[in-house]
């Protein structure tokens, strides 16, 4: 499976969702309905209330995934038939939704000029928020962050880590000081960079045993395995590892918000993709192609672009991220010193510049197998 917070196994699904495999009502009868599929902090109360106060009379519910696929998938199995919007991480809307007839273009005269208040990167608009033709606009971005590695800068200097990258992982003097944050998609991604391979592109044999001596080697040279990741953390914390293998932004942010300012994601400088070794997730809402549509889906994308709402959704949930509308000086005057520097808002354009998007893994299946022969050994 793909996903990016497996520590969220089945949690936040919100109560009454079963009622919405029932029979469904005519489009008059859904102008007030609102049904999202999304990660976690878009189905708080803190986005979802002030939506309903400014629809007064709405049925607006939200439930969280655990993964890109599962997410996918449920569309698959006929569920545009409940769900309006999906928030998913950023290659699935153009590779797989679009082209499968799952979501539907947005008004883009209406969205594109929300791209114009964006950080750089976004602008134009995004690239993976259009279809392959680029002529479709077929979601919104916001959140997104560096997803590398994270260490402890009391122990280990984000200059040397920077500069040693995942190769670090592999240093013998490293052997039994870090922990494996077991994100499975994330780490087959990482272990590639590890071995030199670029994973989103096609690989051959020698390329696989590469993957698989290095996934071995990183496996057998960690302390701690554990998809908990305010457990990764403490143990960082604590002192019982200096460094942890997969996370960035996302899962350091909580320890530094607390004031553990030391733990840091940290983004190589160098890698085999295109010379660079970082990955970011940005997410894409995207409209669901439901037969029975309600006008609330593109209400509620517009909503969430307002200044306050952005906040509200960098600082959802217990982790905190950057979110893209962060160019637009009435959402950064929202933002205060303690919150920046939870974000590592300090490097985040250097981070940005050595990372790539975050793809599908090309041979996903056969790394898969190595990655759990190499973790189970």
């Amino acid at each position: 499976m793909v996903n990016r917070r497996t520590f969220l196994k089945g949690t936040a699904a919100v109560a009454g969702l079963a009622a919405l495999a029932g029979p469904r009502r005519s489009w008059a009868g859904r102008e007030n309905e609102l049904n999202i599929l999304c990660w976690e902090g878009y189905n708080t109360d803190d986005v979802l209330g002030p939506f309903r106060a400014k629809h007064p009379g709405s049925r607006v519910r939200a439930e969280s995934g655990t993964s890109d696929p599962d997410m996918i998938n449920k569309l698959r199995a006929g569920e545009v038939n409940v769900w309006d919007l999906i928030n998913v991480n950023q290659p699935w809307a153009r590779n797989q939704l679009y082209p499968e007839g799952l979501i539907k273009p947005l008004n883009r005269a209406r969205f594109e000029p929300y791209f114009d208040l964006m950080l750089p990167e976004f602008q134009g608009p995004y690239p993976l928020a259009l279809d392959e033709s680029g002529k479709e606009l077929i979601g919104m971005v916001q959140r997104f962050g560096p997803f590398s590695f994270v260490v402890n800068t009391d122990k280990i200097s984000r200059q040397m880590a920077e500069d040693q990258g995942y190769k670090l992982f592999l240093d013998p003097k490293m052997k039994g000081r870090y922990g494996v944050l077991t994100y499975d998609n994330w780490n087959i991604m990482h272990m590639c960079m590890a071995a030199d391979l670029n994973p989103f592109a096609p690989l051959g044999e020698s390329d696989f045993a590469k993957f698989s001596k290095v996934a071995k080697a990183i496996f057998d040279g960690a302390k701690l395995l554990t998809d908990d990741l305010v457990g990764m953390n403490t143990a960082l914390i604590n002192g019982e590892i200096d460094a942890y293998f997969t996370g960035g932004t996302y899962t350091a942010s909580p320890a530094r918000f607390d004031g553990q300012t030391q733990v840091r994601g940290i983004t190589p400088k160098s890698g085999p993709v295109n010379g660079k070794g970082g990955v970011v997730w940005v997410e894409v809402t995207s409209a669901v192609n439901n037969p029975d549509p309600t006008p609330l889906a593109e209400d509620f994308l517009e909503f969430v672009q307002q200044p306050e709402i952005c906040k509200v959704v960098a600082f959802a949930e217990g982790t905190y991220n950057p979110v893209t509308q962060m160019a637009n000086p009435k959402v950064m005057a929202l933002f205060d010193k303690d919150e920046l520097d939870a974000i590592q808002w300090d490097s985040l354009p250097e981070e940005m510049e050595r990372s790539v998007d975050y793809q599908i893994v090309v041979d996903y299946n056969r790394l898969n197998e190595l990655y759990n022969a190499a973790k189970r050994s």
